[in-house]
């Protein structure tokens, strides 16, 4: 498999401005400048198939197509850098090594839609990168990339990094926008989209940290070339951070469609310490649970995932051998999710530290009877009720677990006890 967006993090340079060039960067931001219109770009973006790696999985070029053209407003474009999907570390790995790449694309994607201002908003607890994105940014600027009339284009772009304080909603687009403006980092119904009503309410375009570090290689290769990567509706490479009872955990770039269990099985070693595997969560801590076997078959592409009843999501790998307890687990990802709801819907606010205080009970060996139909009932009046997806988010877990490990949760209610250990 081709490297698209790993290519240059093993290089010791590959941070700096001068190692980007060595290898190439910023030809593609030369190439769109000379050779390209924005609408040719959105086309070419749009054939290459390529699609969001934030967690939505939806197309690029068509997001950016969205942007009227006649708005006389200002237009923005914000690189979403708040990485917050427990099990996902990707993007931080695309910030510290290669940071460059971000830089470029985010500027590609803002010629596209004619922004002039871009944002770059990385988690607040990512202060190394956050200072490895500065110092770009300034090189970028002195390099001519950036700035007024950038490289004699007669086009001007100006790029902005802003901290978060750490709160998981922000990585919701709505969410981070509320957050950019000051405000808290409240979701807003949609419609309308922040194609047309975004930042300041002005038309904004808001992509993941690996979607537009893959556009630089797509400009420069092709989008024919891309697109020739993975299946008929997933195309080219994902990145997966795979963490847990794994012997080679870490971030690898995938071709889409690969069969999951033999990327588990070979090229991540299987799984540790000699231990049979009990589950997987492939997509982050939001996603639902897939038993062992139920991994036959899979292929690592949003349409396979989907059809095996979860998500590929952010691509979060997270893998569970047989001394895991699935209660405690659950009840974990269960504490995530009340601590990190913002409170705005009142289903989110009552129902997830409902649903936590339940898996603490059945953990700590107080469950009674009926509490697992209580959470799946929670669960239900949660998803799909809230403004935002972080409700689904909250629910599928919670609902996923108890449905795929049932006869763990009864033993547990009825020895009071955790049965694995």
């Amino acid at each position: 498999m081709e490297k698209i967006l790993l290519r240059n993090i093993d290089a010791p340079d590959s941070h700096t401005l001068a190692g980007h060039r060595s290898r190439g960067g910023y030809r593609a931001l030369e190439k769109v400048l000379r050779e390209m219109t924005p609408e040719k770009l959105i086309d070419e973006v749009k054939a290459s198939g390529l699609r969001g790696r934030g967690g939505a999985g939806f197309p690029t070029g068509m997001k950016w197509g969205f942007v009227p053209k006649d708005n006389p407003k200002p237009k923005y474009v914000v690189c979403n850098a708040d990485e917050s999907e427990p099990g996902t570390f990707k993007d931080r790995l695309l910030i510290e090594k290669d940071p460059h790449a971000i830089v470029e694309g985010t500027i590609i994607a803002a010629y596209a839609i004619r922004s002039h201002t871009a944002f770059i908003y990385i988690r607040g607890e990512m202060f190394y990168g956050a200072q490895v994105l500065e110092r770009a940014i300034d090189e970028a600027a002195a390099a001519g990339y950036l700035g007024k009339n950038i490289l004699g284009s007669g086009y001007d772009i100006d790029l902005i990094l802003h901290r978060g304080a750490g709160a998981y909603i922000c990585g919701e687009e709505t969410g981070l926008l509320s957050s950019l403006e000051g405000g808290k980092g409240w979701p807003k119904l949609k419609p309308p989209f922040p194609a047309t009503h975004g930042l300041f309410g002005s038309p904004t375009v808001v992509n993941n940290v690996e979607t537009l570090a893959a556009l630089p290689w797509i400009i420069e290769q092709g989008a024919a070339r891309y697109a020739a990567i993975g299946t008929e509706k997933s195309k080219g490479t994902k990145l997966f951070s795979v963490s847990g009872h794994i012997k080679k955990p870490g971030v690898y770039e995938v071709d889409m469609g690969y069969p999951f269990k033999k990327f588990l099985e070979e090229d991540c070693g299987g799984v540790a310490n000699g231990r049979k595997l009990k589950g997987v969560i492939p997509g982050g801590a939001s996603m639902p649970v897939l038993r062992a076997e139920e991994l036959d078959g899979i292929t690592m592409d949003y349409e396979s995932f989907q059809a095996a009843g979860t998500l590929l999501g952010s691509g979060g790998v997270i893998v569970m051998d047989e001394s895991t307890c699935m209660v405690r687990a659950a009840w974990n990802i269960a504490r995530f999710f009340a601590h990190e709801s913002c409170g705005q819907c009142s289903p989110c606010r009552e129902g997830c530290h409902w649903m936590e205080k339940i898996f603490n009970r059945i953990e700590h060996g107080a469950g009674r009877a009926g509490d697992l139909e209580m959470i799946l009932s929670i669960s239900g009046n949660i998803g799909g009720n809230t403004i935002c997806p972080f409700g689904d988010a909250a629910s599928w877990p919670a609902a996923a677990f108890i449905k795929k490990f049932r006869s763990e949760f009864d033993e547990h209610i009825a020895a009071g006890k955790c049965t694995i250990h």
